[in-house]
């Protein structure tokens, strides 16, 4: 413990003392910092204490990665060191929400929307993967382990039933964390979205399947379609808008005394007509036109697609722009039943943790490099990258490089037997839970080609003398 509370020490005069800093959270992985100046950081100093993995400056924050686990004990010692206030992911990213363009504000909004509802997505995935183990024939006998043993189908209908719950209600989640990030009540957020898939409603899977069925509300003599958003994201997020909006503008407008009375029942309808009769249809019919955009890319030319769809996720992911794809994917499994771009992406993952555990063999003489490189492959492994690309490969480049180049190969092998996963699920060396059973042979060859390329590209960059092992790339000028 002294020597944590050490090393915070040097942390915290390495990035010029406690009055340099504006407000400190952290993530899974990172310390993030919001700096008064950041030409007061010595990064050499940082980089040299074996509790920081590396450094790195994105959307106005200075992140320290120090890795999952340890980080939360690293925090809680630097706020009682640096007597800061406790603040959340929320509260940093707020206070640096005015920095940026407009497309960086954009990003950083759905990130801000979509990360708190993943841990339900990805449960949702993995029950769903782990249903198909059962319902799936030819994988451990010759029928389906449900066919074989009859007595457990009870169990296999309530695993399949908490699977499809987050995907039959996605719209209340959406709704929630949409409704919360823009500053209104999340609760009529819910409660907004339980009213886009309100069982009263035609379902959207019926309607796409037979819209003469649908049914109308007589508004006035204005027709409007009684059709639900099961699976639809794009509608929810215009309409959590409208409604915060509302919801906003009437409190500025009504008494205090009768807030409670007027303002969420003025706002929820006022957002359910605009919804019903301009919102829904515009955006499901842009929300539509993404997915089958998309379908239709990877089926006339599915290895460009993949390869070209993974060459750049590296790039997207130290840009945060891999965020603007959370949305797809949510939207694909919604309306499909199935993604395509979480499962074909996520050679990207396993890439990331092979270049780091081939650093480890290359970089024969710093021991603080081959640790950070040997824990950072494991952890990428288990769908968590961070340390490795900023702890090892942006710093080399050239293993970085080999990322892009090696998962764009394995990406477009796996492309091109249109592989198909449930929905998102946790990445790395589990991620195949999620994949359907009958992908999963071409799954881990596609995934197998990936690791032995990154770990051949990275060792003949390293051969090659075309980049030296001291070079270090400026993640600031890529990450802000």
């Amino acid at each position: 413990m002294s020597e944590l509370k050490d090393s915070l020490s040097q942390i915290i005069q390495n990035i010029g003392g406690a009055d340099n800093i504006e407000s400190a959270s952290n993530c899974v992985t990172r310390l993030r910092l919001v700096l008064n100046d950041k030409n007061q950081v010595n990064v050499k100093n940082l980089e040299k204490l074996d509790l920081v993995k590396g450094t790195f400056f994105a959307s106005g924050q200075f992140q320290i990665i120090i890795g999952p686990g340890l980080v939360e004990k690293v925090y809680a010692e630097f706020i009682k060191q640096t007597g800061l206030k406790e603040s959340t992911m929320t509260e940093v990213k707020e206070t640096t929400r005015a920095k940026g363009n407009l497309l960086q504000k954009g990003i950083r909004t759905l990130a801000d929307i979509f990360i708190p509802i993943l841990p339900a997505i990805v449960a949702s995935g993995l029950l769903m993967g782990f249903n198909n183990l059962l319902a799936n024939p030819g994988l451990f006998y010759e029928k389906s382990v449900l066919e074989v043993h009859t007595g457990i189908a009870g169990i296999s209908q309530i695993i399949n039933l908490a699977a499809n719950a987050a995907f039959t209600f996605l719209p209340a989640l959406i709704g929630w964390s949409a409704v919360k990030k823009f500053g209104g009540n999340p609760v009529l957020g819910i409660v907004l979205g339980l009213i886009l898939v309100h069982p009263a409603l035609m379902s959207a899977y019926d309607y796409a399947a037979d819209p003469s069925k649908v049914k109308y509300w007589d508004v006035l003599g204005y027709k409007i379609e009684q059709v639900g958003y099961q699976g639809q994201v794009l509608p929810v997020l215009f309409a959590a808008f409208i409604l915060a909006w509302f919801e906003k503008t009437l409190k500025k407008r009504i008494p205090d005394a009768v807030q409670l009375i007027f303002v969420s029942p003025i706002a929820l309808i006022l957002t359910t007509f605009l919804t019903f009769i301009v919102i829904g249809p515009l955006t499901m019919t842009g929300a539509n036109w993404i997915t089958d955009g998309v379908v239709y890319l990877f089926d006339v030319a599915p290895v460009l697609a993949g390869a070209v769809y993974a060459f750049i996720s590296p790039l997207l992911v130290i840009t945060g722009m891999h965020h603007l794809f959370l949305g797809v994917n949510l939207q694909m499994a919604g309306s499909l039943g199935y993604v395509t771009l979480w499962p074909i992406g996520d050679t990207v993952t396993l890439a990331q943790g092979t270049a780091a555990l081939t650093m480890f063999f290359i970089l024969k003489h710093n021991k603080k490099m081959k640790n950070i490189a040997l824990t950072s492959s494991f952890t990428a492994w288990l769908g968590i990258t961070e340390p490795a690309i900023y702890g090892v490969n942006l710093r080399y480049r050239y293993p970085f490089i080999a990322v892009m180049l090696a998962s764009a190969v394995g990406s477009g092998f796996l492309a091109y037997f249109d592989v198909k996963a449930t929905s998102i699920g946790v990445g790395g060396l589990f991620s195949f839970l999620s994949v359907f059973p009958k992908y999963w042979g071409v799954y881990f060859t596609g995934n197998a080609l990936t690791i032995i390329l990154t770990a051949l590209i990275t060792f003949l960059f390293f051969k090659s003398k075309r980049f030296k092992t001291e070079e270090v790339i400026h993640v600031e000028k890529i990450a802000s």
